[in-house]
C-alpha cells in the first residue's frame, strides 16, 4: 500500500523524492503537484507522475478538486521570513500557508508537512499557523533541523511544522538524527563532506555556446582573465579577503571600501566540511561561498545538486538559470527522507486497522 501524498510549492521535487524513492524512504505515491514555476514543474511530472498544476494556488483552489490524499508537504515560498527580506513584513508570502493548510484539510489529510526558513521558528506567524491548524483538528510540533544531521552533505538550516490527526502515532519529533558533526561525541556517522559528494567527479566539460544543458550537467563557464585570475587568488578554504590580500589590483572597489562583512563572499567550499547552504545563484561565486575547493572554478549544477542530496539519476527540465533555481530552492532529499520515514511510522495505525 503507498500512501498518497500532495506536494505543495514542489519546486523540483526535492521533498517528493525523499518521500517516494526507496533510497530514502518510498511508501508514498504523489498524486498531486502544485507550482507557479514552470519549468521546475515539468521536472516534478518527469521524476514522479501524477497530477500536476502549474499556477497560482489560491486561483487554482477556488474551482479545484482537491483529491484525497494520506500527506501533503511542501515549503510555502519563504521570502517574506528570509534574512535576506528583513524590512519585507508585508510580504504577502508569509501568508501562503493558509491555502496550504486548505489542502490539507479538503484532502482529507492525516498529517502534513510545511517547510520554510529557520526565521520562521520564532516568528508570529509560526503561532498563527499553529492555531489555524489547530482549529482544522490538527496537533502540530516545530523545530529547526540541519540537512547535514540526516545525511546531506550541506548545512542547511530549516523550521519544519508537522500536524498531525487523531488516529495516527504521535510523532517522536524531530527524527532521530542519522550523522553527527565529527569530533562530537556521538556513535552516529560523521556528516558527509564536500568530498564525499563530489570528489569522484572529474573535470566539468565546457558548455557549447547556445547549446542546451547536457543531461549529466557537469559543465563549465568559460571565465574571463580577470575572473579566472580573481579564481587563482583564493587558497583553499579563502573568501574575498584573501582575493583583496592577494590580488588587490583586480578586487572589485566596492569589496575593498567594504573591509567587514560575510565571509562566504568568493570563498571555497572546504573538502572536509558539508557544503554551505546551496542558494540558488551558487554558479556566481561573488554571492557565496561557491568555489571548488581546489579547481579554480565555480561548483558546476551537477555539483550543487549532489551537495543538495540529489542522485545523478534525477532528471531536471529548463535552462540552465532554471535549473540553477529549482536545485537552490528545493528540500534536501535525505532531509525530506527522514521526514517520510516518520510519517510512515505515524500511519502505521492507520494500515493496520484498514
Amino acid at each position: 500500500m503507498a500512501w498518497k501524498l500532495i506536494d505543495l510549492f514542489c519546486g523540483a521535487g526535492g521533498m517528493s523524492l525523499g518521500f517516494t524513492d526507496a533510497r530514502f524512504c518510498g511508501g508514498f505515491e504523489s498524486v498531486l503537484a502544485v507550482d507557479n514555476d514552470a519549468a521546475a514543474l515539468e521536472t516534478h511530472k518527469l521524476n514522479f507522475g501524477g497530477g500536476a498544476v502549474c499556477g497560482n494556488i489560491e486561483t487554482w483552489l477556488e474551482t479545484a478538486d482537491v483529491p484525497q490524499a494520506d500527506v501533503v508537504i511542501g515549503g510555502p515560498p519563504c521570502q517574506g521570513f528570509s534574512l535576506l527580506n528583513k524590512k519585507r513584513k508585508g510580504d504577502a508570502r508569509r501568508a501562503l500557508w493558509e491555502p496550504f493548510l486548505d489542502v490539507a484539510v479538503r484532502s482529507g489529510a492525516r498529517v502534513f508537512i510545511m517547510e520554510n526558513v529557520a526565521e520562521l521558528y520564532r516568528s508570529p506567524e509560526l503561532e498563527e499557523i499553529r492555531a489555524r491548524a489547530a482549529r482544522d483538528g490538527f496537533r502540530t510540533e516545530a523545530a529547526i533541523l540541519n540537512a547535514a544531521d540526516y545525511g546531506a552533505p550541506q548545512t542547511r538550516r530549516r523550521t519544519i511544522v508537522i500536524g498531525w490527526k487523531l488516529g495516527v502515532w504521535q510523532p517522536e519529533f524531530p527524527p532521530l538524527k542519522t550523522h553527527a558533526e565529527k569530533n562530537t561525541d556521538s556513535n552516529l556517522p560523521p556528516w558527509r563532506t564536500v568530498r564525499d559528494a563530489i570528489a569522484d567527479l572529474p573535470p566539468p566539460k565546457k558548455l557549447e555556446i547556445g547549446g542546451p544543458a547536457p543531461l549529466d550537467l557537469h559543465i563549465r563557464r568559460s571565465p574571463t582573465a580577470k575572473s579566472l585570475a580573481r579564481y587563482r587568488a583564493v587558497p583553499p578554504g579563502g573568501n574575498r579577503f584573501d582575493l583583496q590580500r592577494n590580488a588587490r589590483e583586480i578586487t572589485p572597489d566596492c569589496w575593498i571600501r567594504k573591509t567587514s562583512g560575510g565571509t562566504d563572499l568568493f570563498g571555497r567550499l572546504w573538502w572536509d566540511r558539508p557544503s554551505v547552504t546551496i542558494r540558488t545563484e551558487f554558479y556566481k561565486p561573488e554571492k557565496g561561498r561557491y568555489l571548488h575547493p581546489v579547481q579554480h572554478r565555480p561548483i558546476t549544477h551537477r555539483e550543487a545538486a549532489r551537495l543538495m542530496g540529489f542522485p545523478d539519476d534525477f532528471r531536471f527540465c529548463g535552462t540552465k538559470v532554471e535549473i540553477a533555481r529549482q536545485i537552490g530552492n528545493a528540500v534536501p532529499p535525505p532531509l525530506a527522507g527522514a521526514l517520510g520515514r516518520l510519517v510512515a511510522d505515524m500511519l502505521a495505525p492507520v494500515a493496520q486497522s484498514a
